[in-house]
Formats: structure tokens, C-alpha cells, sequence
């Protein structure tokens, strides 16, 4: 690799292809990660996230010391040649998402549907995560 001197200029143009996705190919294949959201009720810890138009059946979900990772593959299925595009914004390939629980969950009871287009995720908390109410005894 050769050694190249630093200019402001050079600094541009790496920062403009970092932000076009000009690097991303080098360092790893482009994979999508799905947005998330994650909330809590009494029970159970929830996570939603849109997959729309990909078979449920190809999504991978797994949970491991409370990290919960989705994956999958979207399929494209349409034929038209990349140059008649005028915008390509849809992504099409692998995507995965791995996100830190915010409380300690039993993974094995965990159970996932899939409806318009939002697969929701909802893990039941651990009892040690789940608030104990304690009373007080007056004497």
C-alpha cells in the first residue's frame, strides 16, 4: 500500500465515498439492519421491526445471553436491467440486526408473528428481571 500525503482535499473526496457506500464494499458486504423497536410491558420484553415483502419464513431468530439477533434474505424478483433505472433505492440481499436486551429474558419462550409487513418478537422476562413488590409489616 502506498503511503499517500494528507490534504484537506483528499479528506473530501474519502468522506464523500464513506457516506455514498463507497468503502462499505471493501470492509463487508452490505447488509441491511432493519430499524427496531423495543419496549417492555409487565411480562415481556417486545420487539417490532418492518420486513415488508419478505417470506417469514426465511427469517432467522435466535437469542443468546440476552442479545436477540434477526436475520434473513430479501429476494429481488423483478427483471428489469440495473441501467434503465432512474433511482434504485430499494435493497434487496442479506440483512441481520443483533441488538443488547434491556432486561434478562427466557429466550426459549419466545415467540414471533408476523403480520402486515411487522414481525413482532415478545420474550418473556426472567423472574429475577421482574419487579417484586414488597410489603411493609407495621408492628
Amino acid at each position: 500500500m502506498a503511503i499517500v500525503k494528507w490534504t484537506p482535499f483528499n479528506a473530501i473526496d474519502d468522506m464523500d465515498r464513506f457516506f455514498d457506500g463507497g468503502w462499505m464494499p471493501m470492509v463487508t458486504p452490505r447488509v441491511m439492519a432493519p430499524a427496531l423497536d423495543v419496549y417492555e410491558d409487565q411480562d415481556h420484553v417486545i420487539v417490532e421491526t418492518p420486513l415488508v415483502g419478505i417470506d417469514p419464513a426465511k427469517v432467522n431468530i435466535e437469542i443468546e445471553d440476552n442479545v436477540l439477533n434477526i436475520s434473513g434474505q430479501s429476494e429481488h424478483k423483478s427483471e428489469v436491467d440495473d441501467q434503465n433505472y432512474y433511482r434504485k433505492e430499494v435493497r434487496y440481499g442479506a440483512f441481520h440486526r443483533a441488538v443488547a436486551l434491556p432486561k434478562a429474558v427466557v429466550g426459549e419462550q419466545a415467540t414471533a408473528s408476523y403480520k402486515d409487513g411487522i414481525l413482532t418478537i415478545s420474550i418473556p422476562k426472567a423472574e429475577a428481571a421482574k419487579p417484586k413488590k414488597i410489603t411493609v409489616k407495621a408492628s
